[in-house]
């Protein structure tokens, strides 16, 4: 397996049209791509064909964090439009108000103390701001869930370039969401049905559930050409004790750990590391995984296409190899994949 610790090695060419900007009529009907680490030509299916690929006794690990509408658009009290992303789930601190930091676009700079009106039910006092980012108090009657619901909408990716529609609100976000708090969907388990679900427990596959939040920086390019000097943001998670005692069962008995999403791999492979053996843990995970990083947890991992030069890809590089990995990224592409959140899927074995 080759190593590379050159950004520009983990660089590829994707053709627009092959950026998924809607996801598949069904979460199943998506391609899978099977690729073994061990060599030869990757293997073409449907997501629907991933119960094949599974054995009886394997385990499953998936991230139930759900979804919440990060994005806020609103108005100053002079009429000027303000666009504000809210970075984690707001932290309430009495009925009635919110903290939260956030990012946001305006016109005009906002200044500290300004106030922002999200509908009628919503306001944001601004509390701090530095280059683009701040901090804001959120007033708002109700329920803060369903406040969010109503002012908010669904914080799509960048690169998916159209406004959202109702259709974002269900299928940016997996069938067993639970735990709100992810800015951006862990999209390897949009694909899962709840029937996929049922026919892959019934085939002796157990499922450990984890949960970690994904952050905005998620999508935060590397942008230093030596890939060993990028510093990867913080994400809160949590393995339960049940999630833990599954995994290690699952492997005392020699099957095989399969990963649903990079995020379920950081989160088992960071306590791991952190814990010195696999167990229960609730904080905050900053594990960056690349080239010459040996997995203690996951032996198989499911997963999307990924950005050019992005922290995903050199994740999945380092588990599968950064050559077999771009190599197979390329007949993706030659063969029509789509790529990114709402694209395609690869099964690593």
């Amino acid at each position: 397996m080759s190593r590379s610790y050159l950004l520009e090695d983990y660089d590829y060419s994707l053709p627009d049209n092959q950026i998924a900007l809607y996801p598949a009529e069904s979460r199943s009907g998506s391609r899978l791509m099977i690729l073994s680490k061990n060599g030869g030509r990757p293997v073409h299916g449907l997501f629907s064909d991933l119960v094949d690929w599974l054995n009886p006794g394997d385990c499953l690990v998936l991230n139930r964090s759900r979804v919440f509408p990060a994005r806020l658009r609103g108005r100053k009290p002079t009429g000027g439009r303000v666009e504000l992303f809210l970075l984690e789930f707001p932290t309430q601190l009495e009925e009635g108000m919110a903290v939260a930091p956030v990012l946001y676009r305006s016109s005009k700079p906002i200044r500290s103390g300004q106030t922002i009106r999200c509908g009628d039910i919503l306001e944001l006092k601004v509390l701090s701001t530095d280059n683009g980012t701040g901090r804001v108090r959120l007033c708002f009657n109700g329920e803060l869930e369903s406040v969010l619901a109503a002012c908010g909408e669904v914080p799509l990716p960048p690169y998916i370039k159209r406004a959202q529609n109702s259709e974002d609100r269900l299928r940016y976000q997996t069938v067993y969401a639970r735990d709100l708090g992810s800015v951006a969907a862990p999209t390897a388990g949009l694909h899962f049905t709840h029937e996929l679900l049922e026919r892959i427990a019934e085939k002796g596959v157990s499922m450990a559930w984890i949960t970690l939040h994904v952050g905005y920086g998620t999508f935060a390019p590397v942008r230093v050409r030596d890939i060993r000097r990028h510093r990867i943001h913080s994400e809160w998670i949590e393995v339960c004790q049940d999630a833990a005692r599954k995994i290690l069962k699952t492997k005392a008995r020699g099957h095989r750990v399969v990963a649903v999403g990079t995020t379920s791999v950081r989160a088992v492979e960071f306590v791991a590391q952190h814990c010195g053996s696999l167990e229960a843990f609730k904080g905050q995970c900053d594990l960056y995984i690349r080239p010459g990083y040996e997995f203690k947890v996951i032996d198989a991992m499911l997963t999307n296409f990924h950005l050019p030069k992005s922290s995903l890809l050199i994740l999945v590089s380092a588990f599968a190899g950064r050559e077999r990995i771009l190599a197979a990224y390329k007949e993706a592409i030659s063969i029509g994949y789509r790529f990114y959140s709402y694209g395609d899927a690869m099964l690593i074995i």
